[in-house]
């Protein structure tokens, strides 16, 4: 396996640090805009194994001649979800596999944005599937925390651990604090304006896809391991879109412990129209509101050392077993003092970046295998569980 993985941010430092551990690719080239950042993430990994080069990650032609050039058979895309169809075509342009952990973005509904989905997430890649197909190729989508581990928990919990499934709720919680800053997002703040900001989507057996509010929806939710209670609200995710393609289910929902300042600040950068990604001129240059406010708060990859708490990714799962009712949480949780000490990441950047790093293992190895575009839940949960918990030395909380 050789890797062609794009991005030196945050999730795409956290991978090359987890996979220089493990032996199961010949090469991981780190690509990004930055040449000198790749560099240099491959100098601090030291790993002959590691290269660092330059690469726009917007150009798909130059996608594929990177992947032609260094005899590439997986692309990695560990960047924000702008970027997601000009690597995705370029890698299957490359004749090679694909992985990613955020999909193709949505566009709300042109007159009844809040009732009636538009564009949805994921429906672009989902349209090219059959040329996936053909060329025998594999493009494995969603497969970070959230989007990703979460889903894998779903697809567990309805193979092993129900019989009927009412409901599957991704619950993402965290009691993070950021030291030294008044506002400061411990994951880039362009994904969190698009997944929030865009009208949430829930699907329900009888109804399909559906949206409504923004921040709609809201619900405590008692997150474990010492992070508590917090209120929960709709939010835009991938997991709604992937989840029902593959279980069976009565409805699937993703709602996020945001905070009621976080939300205020979104709401002020919406009204403000600081949200748009439509360029302005300003003094002769084009420039992004979105891009600029990304640009002035601090990178999340430097906020590691001035960060403590935990941060939770989990699956609620409610239905019947044997015809007694049941409910499940699936849950995975990271200590930012413990990712900080053992690998040099912040916690949100680490627990994302862990997923794509084992399924490439999986597929290095034939444990999962496939063609077409295809999500984590559809494939067998158990390989990618006893590998997390046993070799990554993981746990996985809720389990009966």
């Amino acid at each position: 396996m050789r890797v062609l993985a794009i991005g030196a941010g945050g999730v795409g430092t956290s991978a090359a640090l987890i996979a220089s551990r493990r032996d199961f690719f010949d090469a991981w080239v780190i690509a990004d805009y930055d040449a000198a950042r790749a560099r240099a993430l491959s100098d601090r990994v030291a790993d002959e194994r590691f290269s660092g080069i330059e690469l726009d990650a917007g150009d798909a032609h130059a996608v594929t001649e990177a992947c032609r050039t260094h005899q590439i058979t997986h692309v990695a895309n560990l960047v924000d979800p702008r970027f997601v169809m000009p690597i995705f075509t370029g890698a299957l342009d490359a004749d090679c596999h694909y992985l990613d952990t955020a999909m193709s973005l949505s566009r709300p509904h042109p007159t009844d944005p809040h009732r009636r989905t538009g564009v949805k997430l994921g429906d672009e890649q989902f349209a090219t599937e059959a040329q996936w197909i053909d060329k025998g190729l594999l493009a494995l989508v969603g497969m970070g925390v959230e989007p990703g581990l979460s889903d894998v928990f779903a697809r567990y919990a309805a193979d092993h651990l129900f019989d009927e499934i009412d409901e599957i709720g991704i619950r993402d919680g965290a009691n993070l604090a950021v030291h030294g800053y008044d506002f400061a997002p411990t994951f880039s703040i362009w994904t969190t304006i698009e997944e929030c900001l865009n009208p949430p989507v829930i699907w329900e057996k009888d109804e399909g896809w559906f949206t409504t509010e923004p921040f709609s929806g809201a619900e405590v939710f008692d997150f474990p391991d010492g992070i508590g209670p917090q209120e929960c609200v709709n939010v835009e995710h991938e997991e709604v879109l992937l989840i029902p393609r593959w279980i069976d289910c009565a409805k699937v929902t993703f709602k996020f412990g945001l905070g009621q300042e976080f939300i205020d600040v979104l709401q002020t950068l919406h009204k403000l129209g600081l949200d748009r990604t439509e360029p302005l001129t300003i003094k002769g240059q084009q420039v992004s509101p979105r891009d600029v406010v990304a640009a002035a708060l601090p990178d999340p990859l430097t906020l590691g050392d001035k960060m403590s708490g935990k941060t939770c990714a989990g699956t609620h799962v409610t239905g019947t077993k044997d015809g007694q009712p049941r409910k499940v949480y699936l849950y995975h949780v990271t200590d930012n003092e413990w990712s900080m000490k053992e690998y040099g990441t912040q916690a949100v950047t680490w627990q994302t970046a862990m997923n794509p790093v084992v399924a490439l293992e999986l597929l290095a190895n034939k444990q999962w295998d496939g063609a077409g575009v295809l999500g984590p839940e559809a494939f067998d949960a158990v390989p990618f569980l006893d590998l997390l918990q046993g070799d990554y030395g993981q746990q996985v909380g809720g389990m009966p």
